[in-house]
């Protein structure tokens, strides 16, 4: 009776170890598609041997665990890639955009609305006392003003853009911390039962690489099977199961940040907030951070540079020269204020503004077909009066374009030579992780064959033990 009773609880044991391998493998087929699984096998274990004498029985086996198979420094790798993929992009996405304020080929730039304003004083000196020729001049003057404003505003729309992404992926943020801080504690509770915590580990490495693709971060797992996550330098956003909320302030300038741009706020348990934007320098985030702070201010500057030194030189010129009325001294263009700002405040002098005639073209009073000022002022164009007597108006503002086209085709081919990367890294973990539906097909049928053999063998097992007690009657 013992050994037939044995025969049994070992065929009921293969049968569940099978019933446990088949759940395993409808699980790898259900969640084939779902990003960042990673495959499971079940694994056995011989169960305690029965001793008679000197000969020793097998009892069989029983489930010893599911575990996933998962190469954790491949995780790692595809989360620093993908960091630097986030960065590529927040940069790329931005600077496009960017490259369109400055496209001469949509519409004219400020290039060569420069141009058309120094051949208006060309036509002034031809026709220094025609009122067409100083419509003109008047004309060309207030759209040079009027393109330096719309790059500066366009500019700085650009970077009120990158604040509300930048609103937008603090909140994403804080979601995925929330969720890592809660997958903490549910991993922990699964495992201190001894059991494996699959499906929740695999869904917080994806999260993992989600906000590594939002913003630079470094985590470690300790030996309770919790994370504690980095973000920049030293900003603990998650110790366990808690976790820090990031905000988006707006606030003055500071740094390279300009006034009324959005800081990066960290702010954990009851410590005070601080600013960590400048620790932010990867993922979209970093990216987009780098394009707002660096090279809009830097375009901001140029072209304020630009319009200044455009106005000074024009009113220097226009200075020395006499109006209709006999008038010297008089400025050309409003030029009011500091070099900064320039570009958005540039406008014509009131007097140019209200009477053409206010525009000086003669070197003296009373001096009718008197062009030499008109002259003065249409030469400038051509003087390398820019970066200390090394580049034209137009040299200078053409190094700015070119800066930017390189700029953005540089950022381009980083965001494809990124993505391949990365693309190749999910291809390995894929091959290494992912379900093979033709091999889950294999393991389904070796299983179901051993689930038959062991109802077979539960069906012997009953025959002879109704064989045995049909022998007491």
């Amino acid at each position: 009776m013992g050994k037939v009773s044995s025969v049994l609880n070992v065929a009921t044991r293969a049968m569940m170890n099978s019933q446990n391998a088949l759940q395993t493998v409808s699980h790898n087929i259900a969640s084939k598609d779902v990003e960042g699984y990673s495959r499971q096998r079940v694994e056995f274990e011989t169960t305690p041997a029965v001793h008679e004498g000197n000969v020793q029985y097998g009892t069989g086996s029983r489930t010893k665990t599911v575990t996933r198979i998962n190469n954790d420094y491949l995780e790692k790798q595809i989360q620093t890639e993908n960091s630097k993929l986030g960065t590529s992009k927040g940069r790329s996405e931005n600077l496009l955009r960017v490259e369109s304020i400055y496209n001469d080929q949509m519409r004219k730039g400020v290039n060569q609305f420069v141009t058309e304003f120094f051949n208006s004083f060309r036509e002034l000196a031809n026709s220094p006392d025609s009122q067409a020729t100083r419509d003109l001049v008047k004309q060309t003057a207030n759209a040079v003003t009027e393109d330096f404003r719309r790059v500066s505003d366009q500019l700085k729309q650009v970077q009120h853009d990158v604040d509300i992404q930048l609103t937008a992926h603090t909140e994403e943020v804080n979601s995925m911390l929330r969720e890592i801080a809660y997958l903490n504690g549910v991993i922990e509770h699964i495992e201190f039962t001894g059991a494996q915590a699959n499906d929740e580990r695999d869904r917080r490495d994806q999260v993992l690489k989600e906000l590594g693709q939002k913003m630079n971060i470094r985590y470690s797992e300790g030996d309770s099977g919790k994370v504690n996550v980095l973000a920049g330098d030293n900003a603990i956003v998650v110790s366990g199961g808690e976790y820090a909320e990031l905000s988006a302030v707006s606030s003055g300038e500071r740094g390279d940040k300009r006034e009324g741009n959005v800081d990066i706020v960290f702010k954990y348990n009851h410590t005070a907030p601080s600013v960590i934007t400048d620790q932010i320098t990867g993922g979209e985030m970093g990216g987009a951070i780098e394009v707002r702070d660096r090279t809009i201010n830097k375009l901001l500057d140029r072209m304020d540079k630009l319009a200044y030194e455009l106005a000074d030189n024009v009113n220097a010129a226009h200075r020395m020269g006499y109006n209709k009325y006999g008038k010297t001294q008089q400025d050309f263009f409003n030029l009011k204020g500091s070099v900064r700002g320039s570009a958005e405040r540039l406008a014509l002098s009131d007097k140019v503004e209200k009477d053409v005639w206010s525009i000086s073209a003669a070197a003296a009073p009373e001096a009718p077909g008197d062009n030499r000022v008109a002259n003065l002022i249409s030469s400038l164009q051509n003087q390398k009066l820019m970066e200390k007597g090394t580049s034209t108006f137009n040299d200078y503002y053409n190094g700015i374009v070119s800066e930017m086209a390189v700029g953005v085709r540089h950022a381009n081919q980083l965001v494809e030579h990124q993505s391949n990367i990365v693309e190749q890294l999910k291809n390995i973990r894929e091959n290494i992780s992912g379900v093979n539906l033709d091999e889950e097909a294999v393991k389904m049928i070796e299983y179901q064959k051993a689930f038959d053999a062991s109802a077979r063998l539960i069906r012997t097992a009953d025959e002879m033990l109704d064989t045995v007690l049909n022998l007491r009657r």
